[in-house]
């Protein structure tokens, strides 16, 4: 099982991100908000798994370490749980403001959040 998150993992273009925002299917969570779209055709092969990309919004992040933190939490969750999730393209978004702390709470809360919302993805 491949845990790596490639090039072909991850959403790139700013197409790619609207794409999935015009798809305006959400699921909301505590911290987060998961858009969700179908998989577009990737120069001419289908998609082989699900696409992630994060926005992470510095008004509501506003150090660099706590949204460097939050990218890197979102990505060892979707890596994880990338083989059993449905072929969707996938943006998340940081929804509420995530406070002052980085304490070992706050991130299983961020966490948590992330693993619910991608296992409510419809199958």
């Amino acid at each position: 099982m491949d845990l790596g998150f490639r090039g072909e993992h991850r959403l790139h273009a700013a197409a790619e991100f609207s794409s999935v925002f015009s798809a305006r299917r959400v699921l909301r969570g505590v911290h987060f908000d998961l858009h969700y779209g179908p998989s577009k055709v990737q120069s001419g092969a289908p998609v082989a798994s699900a696409r992630l990309g994060l926005v992470i919004a510095k008004k509501l992040a506003r150090r660099a370490v706590q949204r460097n933190l939050l990218k890197r939490l979102a990505r060892e969750v979707f890596r994880h749980a990338r083989h059993e999730l449905p072929h969707y393209d996938l943006v998340l978004r940081l929804s509420k403001p995530s406070g002052h702390s980085l304490d070992g709470q706050a991130r299983q809360a961020w966490r948590s959040d992330v693993e619910q919302l991608l296992m409510r993805l419809p199958r």
